[in-house]
This record gives structure tokens, sequence and C-alpha cells, in this order.
């Protein structure tokens, strides 16, 4: 597809902010209105997907032995162990802390030649890179945008933001990504955008997908908040589509404490994302703006620790590589116990080690996950469907998404960082098979009485 924006395209992303200002002058009292109510699931609907959704979070308790005793094993750990404390004394130093100081040009620099692409444009989070990227598209009310409904909540909320209507579409089983034989049942008329998801650090089915996009007419993003440095062929993600998107918050494979990245290969694009993100100033003339911007800006701070992590991504990724390995290696014999896949000809990063729990494990996911907690090891569940989410459950109602609701039920990651040795996940596993050891037997004996 030819991604072209000039004037028309500039001028596209003008229609939802009719929206934007309706929602900021809405003069309904405050505990009147639904954001002081939330929204919850009925106790019907409760009912009907309680097997699915995940339980309370379990309380977190200490290691009794083993190479952290008296501590704990967080699920996921920040390393700042480059030249993040040496950038940062420099923003100190020469007052330059907000986001005009130097490293943010250098982090974006630095970061488009790691994502492969020829602009990045760095921003506050994730969430609102993927809101810059639909904004400067002119996606909008009366638009519909195809996602996965295995994702977190995010990814739709980004759509929302702008007026538009999510479509969401199962995921494979294996990669966790969607489905690229369900999209075209899910195009209509109106749709405008596909946004992939790599999910947990696997690159999806980017060429499929591609062939799908261009065939409708249809404008690819990516989703990469959870793949730095994943590759598909040698090349990397957020380079394949109009635009990708990156996260930074503390436990993504390089982080800036809060923070996220545009990365596109089209200029004009890359200047539009650049304007918006800087309340739409006009670059000749201060305080003058001819269209409504956000403030998404990154600042010099958060860029510094971002250009120290780049410089050691590779590492970085090395380590995660070499922890799923250590994994693998002593989980693979465990029953029960579905461990994460890598597809032939892809690089995944492994963000977070996700397994699954079938029923020879002897428990649940959500069982496991507690006697973990009471052994000091922190884990999470796999994401909460789109579609079960309260603030969703009504608009899907109906509709079927059975792998994304058995990956829900069965999935939890294991705490997955650089920071980890062998011998800590050695531990870790040691207790993860005693847990399957008990439990199992338990299992068997309560099916023969």
């Amino acid at each position: 597809m030819n991604w072209s924006f000039g004037r028309k395209g500039t001028n596209l992303l003008l229609k939802n902010w009719g929206l934007l200002a309706f929602q900021m002058a809405d003069p309904t009292p405050f505990r009147k209105h639904s954001y002081a109510r939330g929204k919850r699931l009925s106790p019907r609907d409760f009912a009907r997907l309680r097997e699915i959704i995940p339980g309370v979070e379990p309380r977190l308790g200490r290691c009794d032995s083993g190479p952290r005793r008296g501590k704990t094993y967080p699920v996921a750990e920040t390393n700042l162990v480059g030249n993040e404390r040496e950038y940062l004394k420099q923003c100190i130093d020469s007052n330059w802390i907000s986001s005009k100081g130097p490293f943010v040009d250098k982090f974006e620099r630095a970061f488009a030649r790691e994502a492969g692409c020829k602009h990045a444009v760095a921003c506050a989070n994730g969430t609102v890179a993927l809101h810059l990227v639909l904004a400067a598209l002119g996606i909008g009310p009366g638009d519909e945008v195809i996602l996965p409904t295995f994702t977190m909540i995010a990814t739709a909320s980004a759509v929302h933001y702008t007026g538009a209507t999510v479509k969401l579409v199962d995921s494979e089983s294996v990669s966790f990504n969607i489905d690229p034989a369900l999209i075209e049942h899910a195009i209509t008329k109106k749709t405008r955008a596909i946004i992939v998801v790599h999910t947990y650090g696997h690159p999806a089915d980017m060429l499929r997908l591609l062939e799908i996009a261009n065939a409708h007419g249809l404008y690819l993003i990516e989703d990469a908040a959870e793949a730095h440095g994943a590759e598909i062929s040698g090349k990397r993600v957020g380079s394949f589509g109009v635009a990708g998107t990156f996260s930074f918050y503390a436990n993504k494979i390089i982080t800036t404490g809060e923070g996220g990245m545009v990365t596109t290969n089209d200029a004009e694009f890359a200047q539009i994302v650049r304007r918006l993100r800087d309340h739409a100033f006009h670059p000749e003339r201060h305080f003058w703006h001819e269209y409504v911007g956000f403030n998404y800006r990154m600042t010099n701070m958060q860029a510094a620790v971002g250009l120290a992590q780049t410089e050691r991504i590779g590492e970085i990724i090395a380590a995660r590589q070499r922890l799923r390995g250590w994994y693998d290696d002593r989980l693979g014999a465990c029953s029960g116990l579905r461990l994460p896949h890598q597809s032939p000809g892809v690089q995944s990063v492994f963000w977070m080690y996700g397994v699954r729990v079938a029923p020879p494990f002897g428990c649940t996911s959500h069982v496991l996950r507690e006697q973990l907690a009471s052994c000091g090891i922190e884990t999470r569940s796999f994401f909460v469907p789109m579609h079960i989410q309260p603030v969703h459950v009504d608009q899907f109602r109906g509709q079927s998404f059975p792998v994304a609701e058995d990956l829900c039920r069965s999935g939890l990651y294991l705490p997955t960082s650089e920071a980890l040795s062998e011998q800590d996940v050695e531990w870790i596993c040691e207790n993860v098979c005693n847990i399957q050891r008990i439990n199992s037997r338990s299992h068997n004996v309560n099916s023969s009485s």
C-alpha cells in the first residue's frame, strides 16, 4: 500500500476532534458521570465467565530458601547497568530536563536505527504512541479498526480515544498473535486499519498480514510494545507497516520508566506525528496552532535513560534468549506445562516467559500462581481478552473467541528479566515442578476414589 499523506491526509485527522471537544465540555456532575461509577459485570455475566477470568491477585510471600532467601522474585525487574547514571548527570548538570533537551533527538535516532526505520518519534508512553498514529491517519468516528481480543487494554483504548469502533479477532493458539485467517471475515466497508500486536515478544505473521492489508487498502499498524528487537527473517518488527509503536514502561525489554515511541519510514507521516505530540505547534510561529494536538512529549531525562538502554539492547535480548533456554531445559519434562513457542524464521525476544497449564499438571493456573506466590515467586496471569472486559462486554456479547479465552484461562508468565541468574531459574523451576508433583498426585488420588 502507498502510505502517502499531504494536505488531504492532514485534513483527515481533524474530523475526530469534535468528539474530543464534546467530552471535555460535558457539564455532567462528577458523581453522575460514568467514570465515577465504573462498570461491572452483571451476576449472570460473571457466572458465565467465572472459569475464564483470573482470580484475585495472590499475596506475595518471601522465599524460605534458595538464592534469594528472605526476599522475593518480582515478575519483572529493571536493570540499569549501562550509561543511565552518566547521561542523567549530564541532564542535571546542563539544566536540560524538559522535552527540549538533546537526549530526545539522540534517543530517537538510536532507536530508529535499532528498529530498522528511517524515523522515530518519542512520546509519553506506548498507549499515546498508538493514539498519535491513529490520529495522524485521520481515524475517527464512523471508522472501524481491527485488533486482537487477546491483548492488553491499551490497544483497544487508543482506538476508543479517536471515536472509532473496535472490531475484534481471535488469536492463533501457538504464537498467541492475531489469526490472519480470521481477519478478512471482520473487514467491512468501514474498516480503515488493522492493529497487530506482537504478543509477549513473538512476531506476528507480518507477511500474510501485509498481503491482507494491501489487498483491502487498509493501514497496518504494529503494536510492538513487548517486542523491541524481535525479527522476521532478519527484519525488525515496527518496520513493516505504516507505523510501529513501542512502550518503555519499567517492565519492557528496554525502559525509560514511562515512555513510548512511534517508528515509520514515511517522513511526512513522522512530521505529522511530531507536531501532534507537541500541541500541534506551528513549526515557524510559536503559540500558533492550525489544529488540536496533544501534550504527549518525552522528557530529556527519560530519553537519557532510553538512549543508555538502547545501547545495550543486543545484550538484553541475548539475556532473554539465554533465560528462555534455562527455563526450557528445566520445565520441559514437567507434565501438563506447555512452554512458549518460537516459529521458524522469527526471533522472539521473550518479553515474558509465558506457560500454559493443562489438566495433567494437577491444578489450575491460578492455584499454581497462589502456591508460587507463597514461595516468594511473583507471576502474572495472561491478558484478559477485550470481549470479556466489563467496559466492553456488552459490545461483543454473543461473539465467540475460544482461543483467547483458553489462553486467559490457562496462561501465566514466570519471572523474566536479565537480572536472573541460572541459579535463580533453577530454584524457581524446582518450585514449579514440586507443585506439579504434589498436585498431580492429589488429583490422581481424587480421580480414583
